[in-house]
């Protein structure tokens, strides 16, 4: 049974699945569904029916959803309130000084999670030394009372200074819980950290999606249990999964949960060829971009020294979220995403989606707007007798339609050329996003692979890397569902931050190799098996004067001298260059994770990959374009029934899988590696 494992992940507009058993790997995909578990156990009993399995038989259940973000940008959470220091209501409200658009003199700042009506205070004081002031037990159980008569469902509370000392925040918390029916977020166990902005928002918003991620695991958690499966384990925005209980009670972890998952299998499947054609290796490259475009979205990251690239600094709607979670760009280009006109004339793409119901035009469920699919499958480059998801037929007339509509709207020939400048402009808008996670950090995109996945990526994925000078693009096997697979590669992972602001040279290395000790504790007592679990210790450092910080990895015992030559190397690869300043250590951070292997995923090609041809356009003309099919393909120099199943394939081209379409243009070749990952470069000729 612990050889079969199953992983779903949910998006906009489908709900993936990958099934590993006996070294092969099985995959559905099936619509998402209002309520997401629906389409989660739907996927599973597909899967297990195309495998021949029973669900019973699965080992192991992961899961990557939506649910938090869904709220976060509907602005559907729970009815929370908030519980501060007094004098510091309006944290929430007055946010920072920066503004994002400097210029912009109608920009307007999110609306707050919590109304000012729903802001409680609460007469206490402590500082970074102490507590100057203790609560007082019978104040907070009025202000229960209070909190009760507004109908919260939720409380956060996030009192001054509770990062470095507690005390208080944890007795309001206590009193809450006990007098109060809901869930009550605590700063200090959500985010130990200083900044009260950034920490008072990520408590809000653990409060805010609380609920829903409780409901909703609750559910998944009951349907599996009758189908037999065990109970899942979730993908956290970190890039590691824990179990059903911890994002319950942590539920703030969860934000980026299926982006994650695409991340940690593009960096698992793609990066190079191991022993037996399974999982790989980083090789001599820089790392990997890795571009995941699905129905709703598309969504950027980088892998670099075989390492998932994290952050601690995000938002989701424009609401700081300090805890750490792998480092995607996302912009609104996604197979569903709308094309429209603006106000000037240009041709715009998203973010609105058409999402699932009603879908493209082309989906034949009542969808009257141009999509990005709509435009590929006018281009040519989706087959007008395909069927996504092995299931939906599509409907070529109300695609051309609705580009027709688009053409006269935008002062356009007709739907092709429609088509062609949407192509054009979804790729325009991906390409920025690599740009901001490359250029604009000072890395050259030339000297990384572009790893394509998701449900649209690999269409688009080759005219990318012409726009950026990228010489080589991987598309691993099962890309159109390469997140449900990254949940069964990922890690089981726990991070711990606490905040030590001091100079660095003014560091008792008794006192930091204490504080990491107790991290360690922390995070060791939340894995499932703290003899398997291995702990990275890192620290945030900056130059005294900054705002910022870099973080780096720290060898125990602590070693100031060496943190601080690794700190300046740092910066100087981040920002060019190293300063004779005194550098402050200001938060020491701790991650376990549980190591899991990644299931080999097993290869074999038969029959002749040739299937036909069909008109695509490229460069501007519609040229007649050999169709192939990916599962035939044999890797270069392995078997097959025609030299065409032995050669590179030369675009233009169109390769055809069964959850997704790679798009080959003039100029570029392609060719199948061992574990079926098709390997495109630029051509010799």
């Amino acid at each position: 049974m612990g050889t079969r494992r199953i992983g779903v992940d949910v998006g906009g507009t489908f709900t993936d699945v990958a099934l590993s058993l006996d070294g092969g790997l099985v995959t559905a995909k099936v619509p998402t569904t209002a309520d997401q578990s629906e389409g989660v156990i739907a996927g599973i009993r597909t899967a297990c029916a195309e495998a021949g399995v029973d669900p019973e038989s699965v080992g192991e259940f992961s899961h990557a959803m939506t649910v938090s973000v869904n709220a976060l940008l509907e602005g559907d959470g729970a009815r929370t309130a908030l519980v501060t220091t007094e004098g510091f209501r309006d944290v929430l409200e007055i946010g920072r000084q920066d503004r994002p658009s400097l210029y912009d003199l109608d920009a307007e700042k999110p609306t707050p999670l919590v109304p000012r009506r729903r802001r409680f205070e609460v007469d206490e004081r402590a500082t970074a030394d102490g507590v100057e002031r203790p609560v007082d037990g019978d104040e907070v159980r009025a202000l229960a009372a209070e909190i009760r008569e507004t109908d919260a469902e939720s409380v956060a509370v996030s009192l001054l200074h509770a990062y470095a000392h507690p005390e208080n925040e944890r007795r309001v918390a206590e009193v809450l819980r006990s007098a109060l029916d809901v869930p009550v977020s605590a700063s200090h166990e959500v985010l130990a950290e200083f900044r009260e902005y950034e920490r008072t928002s990520t408590t809000v918003v653990d409060a805010y999606v609380r609920p829903a991620i409780d409901r909703y695991v609750g559910r998944l958690t009951e349907r599996a249990k009758a189908l037999g499966l065990p109970r899942p384990r979730i993908m956290q925005a970190n890039g590691g999964i824990t179990d059903a209980e911890t994002v319950r009670r942590n539920a703030v972890t969860t934000v980026l949960s299926g982006p994650a998952a695409g991340v940690v299998g593009a960096s698992a499947m793609a990066a190079g060829e191991r022993d037996g054609g399974g999982p790989g290796r980083a090789d001599e490259r820089a790392g990997l971009v890795t571009l995941d475009m699905g129905g709703t979205s598309s969504d950027v990251s980088l892998v670099r020294d075989g390492d998932v690239e994290r952050t601690t600094a995000g938002s989701i709607a424009d609401r700081p979220i300090g805890t750490p979670m792998v480092d995607v760009e996302t912009v609104g280009a996604g197979g569903g995403s709308i094309a429209w006109v603006d106000a000037g004339g240009a041709l715009r793409i998203g973010p609105r989606s058409a999402g699932s119901d009603p879908g493209p035009a082309c989906y034949g469920n009542g969808g009257t707007e141009p999509t990005v699919t709509d435009a590929n499958l006018v281009l040519g480059y989706i087959g007008e007798d395909a069927s996504l998801g092995g299931e939906l037929s599509l409907d070529a007339d109300a695609a051309r339609d609705a580009l027709s509509a688009l053409a006269d709207e935008a002062g356009l020939a007709g739907p092709s050329a429609a088509a062609r400048g949407v192509y054009r402009v979804a790729t325009a808008n991906m390409t920025r996003a690599i740009r901001s996670v490359t250029v604009e950090r000072g890395h050259d995109p030339r000297a990384f692979d572009l790893v394509a996945f998701g449900g649209a990526g690999p269409m688009h994925a080759l005219a990318i890397a012409d726009d950026l000078d990228v010489g080589r693009v991987v598309i691993p096997r099962a890309s159109g569902v390469l997140s449900a697979y990254g949940l069964l590669a990922a890690d089981e992972k726990r991070d711990a931050v606490r905040t030590y602001q001091r100079p660095l040279a003014e560091a008792d290395p008794a006192d930091v190799d204490a504080v990491y000790e107790d991290l360690s504790a922390e995070v060791l007592a939340e894995v499932s098996d703290r003899d398997a679990a291995s702990l990275r210790h890192a620290a945030d450092l900056r130059y005294a004067g900054q705002s910022f910080e870099l973080t780096v990895d720290v060898e125990p015992p602590f070693d100031g001298e060496a943190v601080r030559e690794r700190f300046a190397t740092a910066h100087e690869s981040a920002y060019g260059y190293r300063a004779d300043e005194p550098v402050e250590l200001v938060n020491c951070r701790v991650t376990a994770a549980v190591a899991r292997d990644a299931p080999p995923v097993a290869y074999a090609a038969d029959g002749d990959p040739l299937t036909g041809a069909r008109e695509a356009a490229f460069e501007g003309e519609v040229r007649e374009t050999p169709v192939y099919d990916r599962g035939r393909l044999s890797p270069r120099g392995g078997g097959g029934s025609s030299a065409a199943s032995r050669s590179p394939i030369e675009g233009p081209a169109v390769v055809e899988g069964d959850e997704s379409t790679v798009v080959v243009p003039p100029g570029w070749d392609v060719a199948v590696r061992g574990d079926g990952a098709l390997i495109a470069e630029v051509s010799d000729a």
